[in-house]
């Protein structure tokens, strides 16, 4: 990384930031105590919101919009935070009309913004990193002359960058001016990853994308290499530096438009699915959602109502066990759960008579994929299945992630094989756990349903594209017959596309994990 002699210091990039050397002082604090005010509101549709990734969408500029008026205040700055020292002078909101008419200019060109990040913690620098970081994508930075570097590039005045067309960059401009807010070009996208700091023409700091992003994650990886398994840490630090990881990607074999379940729900009948759950599961209304889209009538089941004899499996066509904490992860979490099953003989005779049915499906997601596979002596077929243990990483994992579809004779999954989708993760104990002799006799058995892979397609083991880390990827389960489905990961949690914090710009109202409830709808028919 090459540095200004003027700057005379290692730039901090991040909150990550420990240390520096420099020459720069500042004084101590003297102002007054500040109030901190944060808030939160609703949002009526998560599709309007905008997100800090860069759009590869031809020419493109980056603008600051500064509500600090160029006032570039340091005191309570991280950059101060690194020297030891507080600072004489904090940011404020010194115009609340300023602050609403930079809202309303942002609602009211939001359709014209493809990106936007806030000047916080870090100020500038780290705000245009950030971006970088998340798009994978190198930046020309420009410091107006007149300026000390470290003030522009390091204050948290209030303020945000926003990525729009080169093309519509002077009108921008003039608005914001007929609005009486400040706003000036900071920075413009690059070809290659590499990123550049200049001023006048004279280069500030020469860098790429991948040392930045190892330097602003080093004390969270440290920190993870203490607290998790190391092995996973570094894993998951060295995919800062593969700029050939292409990221998150699909690969589709059918039309997720297509609604295979129309003509069942035209029908007006809607067969009826057990939406079970037990204390502490927390997913059933995403999951009633989805099977009600697909033309069922889902009915709320608790494990209670069935000990009390309020409801007996008998009178549906579908079971759900639904994810989420049940008793609270502990007790085993879905093992436990199974066990208020296998060790109550009525409740036993129950779920193993459903399970026998040729006429019944059942689908365990999360918990309720690890509630499965411990009844699976209940369960026809399903002798070869794995337990579900602690993940390799030691901890809740919670992401999203890639997953390929195979060839089973899984109901859900019909005419979906060797699709790549991402989907949500959410567990502490998923990891697919047998022996290599039963793992070999599983894979075999032709049996595992889904598996995780890498961005380039391919099955892994590695972390963190695989979370848990289950042996070649396995993370669901189902029987020779195709009845029976146990996934770790939640569907239901993707099955809108807005649901998703990534999906391709095509997709539409339903992602293609909407196939999956619908398969099961016209297997019903």
């Amino acid at each position: 990384m090459e540095l200004c002699p003027e700057l005379g210091i290692t730039i901090p990039v991040g909150k990550d930031s420990m240390s520096m050397q420099t020459r720069w002082q500042d004084k101590a604090v003297t102002s007054p105590l500040s109030l901190i005010i944060s808030a939160f509101s609703p949002i009526g549709d998560v599709r309007e919101t905008l997100t800090p990734e860069l759009k590869p969408a031809g020419e493109t500029v980056i603008l600051l919009l500064d509500l600090g008026a160029g006032r570039n205040r340091l005191g309570g700055s991280i950059l101060a935070q690194c020297f030891g020292q507080m600072g004489d002078t904090a940011p404020d909101l010194d115009d609340p009309a300023r602050l609403q008419a930079f809202f309303d200019f942002i609602a009211r060109r939001r359709a014209d913004i493809l990106a936007y990040h806030d000047r916080s913690d870090g100020g500038l620098l780290v705000t245009l990193l950030e971006m970088a970081f998340c798009s994978r994508r190198g930046l020309d930075i420009e410091v107006p002359e007149g300026v000390t570097a470290l003030d522009y590039l390091f204050n948290e005045e209030l303020g945000a960058a926003i990525q729009v067309s080169s093309a519509d960059r002077d009108a921008f401009l003039d608005e914001l001016k007929d609005q009486g807010l400040s706003a000036v070009q900071v920075a413009t996208l690059r070809d290659d990853e590499a990123v550049r700091i200049t001023r006048a023409g004279e280069s500030l700091l020469a860098a790429t994308r991948a040392e930045l992003e190892q330097e602003w994650s080093r004390t969270s990886y440290d920190i993870q290499r203490l607290r998790d398994n190391p092995v996973c840490a570094d894993q998951e630090y060295a995919t800062i530096v593969d700029e050939t990881d292409p990221g998150l990607n699909v690969a589709l074999n059918f039309d997720p438009d297509e609604d295979i379940a129309a003509p069942m729900i035209a029908s007006g009948i809607r067969p009826e699915v057990a939406i079970l759950r037990e204390q502490g599961v927390n997913s059933q209304v995403e999951m009633a959602a989805a099977f009600t889209r697909a033309g069922f009538a889902a009915v709320d089941v608790h494990m209670s109502d069935l000990l009390a004899g309020r409801e007996s499996l008998g009178r549906f066509k579908g079971l759900v066990a639904c994810g989420g904490f049940s008793y609270g992860d502990v007790l085993g979490a879905g093992e436990g759960w199974a066990k208020s099953i296998l060790y109550h003989p009525a409740m036993r005779e129950q779920f193993q008579v459903f399970f026998e049915r040729t006429d019944s499906f059942t689908l365990g997601v999360c918990n309720g994929c690890q509630m499965l596979a411990t009844l699976k002596d209940l369960i026809p077929g399903a002798e070869l299945w794995p337990k579900f243990v602690r993940n390799t990483s030691e901890q809740f994992e919670a992401r999203l992630s890639s997953v390929r579809i195979e060839s089973t004779p899984s109901l859900f999954f019909a005419d979906m094989a060797d699709a790549r989708l991402p989907i949500a993760v959410s567990h502490g104990e998923g990891r697919a756990d047998l022996t290599d002799a039963a793992h070999q006799m599983l894979e075999q058995s032709g049996l595992v349903a889904v598996r995780f892979t890498d961005h380039g397609g391919e099955v892994t083991e590695a972390y963190p594209y695989n979370p848990n880390g289950s042996p070649t990827g396995i993370t669901g389960v189902t029987t020779p017959d195709g009845k029976v489905l146990a996934m770790m990961p939640h569907p239901e949690r993707v099955f809108r596309t807005l649901q998703m914090s990534w999906h391709p710009d095509d997709w539409n109202e339903d992602s293609p994990w909407m196939r999956m409830f619908r398969n099961a709808r016209v297997w019903v028919n």
